[in-house]
This record gives structure tokens, sequence and C-alpha cells, in this order.
């Protein structure tokens, strides 16, 4: 099911599309402010967004920029103003489409299920594959990680080594399985003493308190895991399995299965 993200103000405008948007089989989530929408946006997955212009606490420009700094999802803009440079603007941001109220219900749908189609494919994490666990942030094509939205400086090393765990949430790997997958830079096979001193780096970046570490876990004479109380990083890319190991194809590090 199709999921629209409404941010919309106006509570009798909300209810009334709210039905109508819902008669069509579509999964709908709204925000009524910017602080409101920021949240949300952060806990969902959409396929399209429509985004009132004018809002208590801000402006759905704003709001615009914001989605479009982590990804490509359609968005259309319902506004009272047509005048021409906040058109320009609306889609010189980032904008799929652009209404002004008032509008007849049937353009409006019509317009909706337009843009869905032409997404149809679309997938958030298609434009910028992650990973997202434990407040870590992975962007899989540009390699960059953050901690609570402030970046990691990660060796090429320790960045496979992150990228391992975070897609083997909950499981433990032993030293024997995450050797047989990282390599160092110059190809080289890593031994056991080396591990260790990756595991520690790694988590003198990524822990809180790194004598006392909740993210990767020691589980004695077993091997280590990525603990996490949800249900664990998750990489938008098609697996492919092979003796029971998943091969995660966009950042072609392995996943093993339990």
């Amino acid at each position: 099911m199709k999921h629209i993200f409404f941010v919309e103000d106006d509570l009798s405008l909300v209810n009334g599309l709210s039905f109508a948007i819902k008669k069509q089989g579509y999964e709908l989530t709204i925000a009524r402010t910017c602080a409101e929408a920021e949240q949300r946006w952060m806990n969902g997955r959409y396929d399209l967004v429509i985004l009132d212009v004018t809002l208590p606490d801000g402006s759905g420009f704003d709001l615009c920029r914001k989605i479009r700094a982590s990804s490509s999802v359609p968005i259309m803009f319902l506004t009272a103003a047509d005048e021409e440079t906040d058109v320009i603007m609306g889609l010189d941001i980032g904008g799929d489409d652009y209404i002004t109220k008032p509008f007849k219900l049937a353009v409006f749908l019509s317009r909706v299920n337009a843009l869905l189609r032409r997404s149809r494919n679309f997938d958030q994490t298609q434009a910028e594959p992650e990973l997202k666990s434990n407040g870590i942030r992975v962007q899989l094509l540009r390699q960059e990680v953050t901690k609570d939205g402030v970046p990691l400086d990660l060796t090429a090393s320790e960045y496979k080594l992150l990228c391992l765990f975070m897609q083997n949430p909950n499981i433990v790997l032993s030293p024997e399985q995450i050797l047989g997958q990282l390599w160092d830079c110059d190809e080289k096979y890593i031994d056991n003493s080396t591990l260790t001193v990756y595991i520690r780096r790694l988590r003198t970046k990524v822990e809180d308190h790194p004598a006392s570490p909740k993210k990767i876990v020691t589980i004695r004479r077993m091997g280590y895991k990525w603990s996490t109380p949800d249900r664990g990083a998750s990489c938008k890319s098609w697996p492919i399995e092979k003796s029971g190991i998943f091969s995660c194809a966009c950042c072609w590090q392995w996943r093993f299965s339990p």
C-alpha cells in the first residue's frame, strides 16, 4: 500500500482530503506543524509528500529542502498563493507539483495518482541506500557515517566492519566469520589481533562509553554482535543468498543467516 505524508495545518482541509485519500486505498500520515513533520519524517517511509507552504511554525519550502537533503520522494505543494515567484521557488527547490487552493477534489486526486504512478518503483533508500541503528547512520553510496547527526571519521576497514555488524543486528559473529569477510586496504588478510584493534578503535567512535560498550558487544568465547533493542539496521538493497550468507548488493558486504 502506498504511504502518503500530508503536512497541513487547516483542520477542515485535513479532514476532507484524508477521507478522499484513504478512499483511494492509500495509507496516510498527517502532521500539522514543521516540528511534528520533521519528527514523523524521520520515523516513517513515504511514497509521496504533500506540503502546505504556510505552516504555524515555519514554511513548507524549508521542509522540502530538508527532505531533499536525504530523499528523492515526490513532493506536491499546496498553497493559497498563486504568485509565479512562489511556484517557481517551490519547483526549483525540489517540488514535483504545485496546486493552488481552492482546488477541485478530482484534480487533486488525479495529480496525486499521477505522481505515484511515476514513482511506482520509488524507494526512499534507493536514492541513498543506508543503514540506521542505535543512532548510527551509514549512507552507503557516499560511504558517510554519522552518530546522532555528527559525522564520524572512519578508516576503510572500520567502515567495512561497522557495515558488517549493522547488517547483522543481534547476531553473534565469530572472529572467523568476520575475518573471512574483512580485508584491509592492501587486500592483506587481517589476523585476529588486528581485528581486536579494529573493534576497539571502532568502539571509541560509535559507543557513548567505549569502556562499557552497548552497541558492539563481546560474547565471551563466541564473538561479537551489534546489539540493538529494535529490529536492527535495514539495508534496502536486494540480498543474494548463498549457503546461509546474504550479500548486500549496495555495499558488497555479507549478511549471515542466524
